[in-house]
């Protein structure tokens, strides 16, 4: 079954009834007079996934949700519709997602929120990214003689798992920002764990991929690989220790999961896996999700507003855009190779100076306002002006009030992760990117749930040359993130919120998508839509079956390594111009939907 037609299949083929099946089919097809899994989808989605497959956005007056599997939309639907706000639809969103995405987010994981207030006018960023325990060392993902672990080797198990942030990241936002009762936010997720969801492709095709780690841990491996076999598309799956652990978390709020008994259940997990980890009571005892000063950037008069150290996201995002303000765009236009020069160019630029400065700014000084100079931004774009690839880059010298000797780090993101943006009926935006890292993080589950391997997204090196290394390990900091929930706004009204999965490709996927919406005026869907090309750190990757080969000998002429790969973004966005607008990345299963 393909995942369009799993998509349609589920969105249309569900009405208001609740029938359940009376056996499984492997191929994902009901028995002769059942609907299929999925009732939360409700039928009108369906039109949703037409647009979609059109490649035209969907429409919408009132409000809006994009994100990641139909169900998640139709659950953040129905509490939109209820009359409640973007934070309250958020935490129906994500208690669902962590069910039918598990590789991606959940309750194990953590996660960064861009939110513009109505009221106010005000945009506020929460920071529910993962700690370090305390008992961690920047020796942490070393072997004995010092040097750097294997990537793999460091993940599968509890050594990379940090403190998870999502659960008090979504008390948080709702408590400052809902309106509906918290513990009927959770009543479709905990439905569908107890009676079971439809295991969608994307899912099915993850474990087969990562069977042989899934299988390290036995819970993780009874749940992913029933009877030693991958689950398959269209199986039905249950999972009652999730809505164990959702029903407490709606009845007690976070404290269970950071105090009480689902706290123990994470701290057995992490201590008993293949590869113990330091994880005790009290690093979850002692997390807080922390409120940070919002970093906006200005391009052609718009303000380019997301989330500040620990992510690099909003600063890496924000850079390149400044480079990029003195290059007509827009006369260049997509199709030009030129254009992809200077983008490709700009983005390794900001990358280069993410690498050696960006990271937690509660335990390292970062050049916030110096690396968003447009003085100091402009010197760099000067650097664009041959018409050739950039031979070398390295980091600038922003304008720094401390010391700037710092070593430059490696980068290990990995392409997983998962983004919502919603728009409510009272004109409040939010933008969400949420993730456990890797796919399936640490393969460890706890109370139904994946912990995440966050601490693999800190240096592997905590020195270089003995230069230290500013995203090193340390005691409760929390590790450099490339993650870019992001809202732009015209003269301080909200006209598009977007952002993406994908590891540090996620900065490049959320700046061109930027780019197509401001300079070359594509809708949302258009955007979203559009062929990638990607540069980090030197080599052009171009996305197979979708960039020309004319396109690709062009960028080799002008010097670049190239390179033909799937990349597999996430993006979900929803413009705020005449009406909402909402665009879903093809890429994947997700949706949006709104009335």
């Amino acid at each position: 079954m393909t995942v369009s037609k799993y998509l349609c299949f589920l969105a249309a083929s569900v009405l208001a009834a609740w029938p359940v099946w009376a056996e499984e089919r492997a191929d994902g097809v009901a028995p002769e007079g059942q609907t299929a899994i999925g009732a939360a989808a409700q039928p009108e989605l369906a039109a949703a996934q037409a647009a979609k497959d059109a490649g035209r956005p969907v429409a919408a007056e009132e409000w809006m949700v994009a994100a990641a599997h139909p169900e998640a939309v139709a659950a953040g639907a129905k509490i939109l519709r209820a009359g409640g706000t973007a934070a309250d639809a958020m935490v129906a969103v994500q208690a669902v997602l962590g069910l039918v995405e598990p590789q991606s987010s959940g309750l194990g994981g953590g996660a960064f929120l861009v939110w513009y207030d109505a009221k106010n006018g005000a945009v506020t960023t929460l920071d529910g990214r993962e700690t370090a325990p305390l008992a961690a060392t920047p020796r942490l993902l070393q072997d004995e003689a010092g040097e750097p672990l294997g990537f793999f080797e460091a993940v599968v198990g509890g050594l990379s798992v940090g403190v998870p942030g999502t659960p008090k990241l979504m008390e948080e936002a709702q408590a400052r920002w809902g309106r509906q009762d918290w513990a009927g936010l959770f009543d479709d997720a905990i439905r569908l764990a107890e009676e079971g969801f439809a295991v969608s492709p994307r899912m099915a095709e993850s474990v087969a991929r990562d069977a042989e780690r899934l299988a390290v841990h036995p819970e993780t491996a009874a749940y992913f690989l029933p009877g030693g076999a991958p689950i398959k598309a269209g199986t039905r799956l249950r999972n009652p220790a999730y809505a164990e652990s959702l029903r407490a978390l709606a009845q007690e709020g976070s404290a269970p999961f950071y105090t009480g008994r689902l706290a123990k259940g994470i701290v057995a997990a992490v201590k008993g896996a293949a590869k113990p980890g330091a994880l005790g009571l009290v690093d979850l005892a002692l997390y807080e999700v922390k409120e940070r000063a919002p970093v906006c950037a200005p391009y052609r008069g718009f303000d380019v507003c997301g989330m500040g150290p620990p992510s690099s996201g909003a600063l890496a995002v924000g850079q390149a855009l400044g480079i990029l303000s003195p290059y007509d765009m827009t006369g260049l236009g997509p199709n030009n190779p030129q254009t992809w020069r200077l983008i490709g160019d700009a983005t390794r630029l900001a990358f280069a100076d993410r690498g050696r400065y960006v990271a937690d700014s509660d335990y390292v000084p970062v050049p916030v306002e110096g690396m968003l100079d447009q003085r100091y931004l402009t010197d760099r774009a000067e650097l664009l002006r041959p018409q050739r690839a950039l031979e070398a880059v390295e980091p600038g010298t922003p304008e720094f009030d401390h010391a700037l000797n710092w070593a430059d780090d490696e980068d290990r993101a990995a392409p997983s992760t998962s983004h919502i943006s919603i728009v409510d009926a009272y004109g409040n935006v939010l933008s969400m990117t949420t993730t456990i890292e890797n796919g399936f993080g640490s393969r460890v589950m706890a109370n139904g749930y994946l912990l995440n391997n966050e601490l693999t997204d800190f240096s592997f090196r905590s020195h270089r040359d003995g230069v230290p290394v500013a995203n090193r390990v340390e005691p409760g900091k929390r590790p450099r993130s490339s993650m870019a929930p992001t809202i732009v706004l015209w003269k301080g009204t909200p006209v598009l919120a977007v952002g993406s999965p994908g590891g540090s490709r996620i900065i490049p996927y959320v700046l061109s998508t930027i780019i197509a919406y401001i300079d070359w005026q594509m809708d949302v869907q258009a955007a979203v839509s559009r062929p990638h090309m990607v540069n980090r750190f030197g080599v052009f990757d171009l996305e197979e079956g979708r960039v020309s080969q004319g396109m690709a000998e062009a960028l080799a002429g002008m010097g670049f390594e190239t390179r033909v790969r799937g990349l597999n973004s996430g993006l979900h966005a929803i413009s705020l111009e005449g009406g909402l607008r909402g665009g879903a990345d093809p890429r994947r299963e997700g949706l949006a939907y709104g009335e």
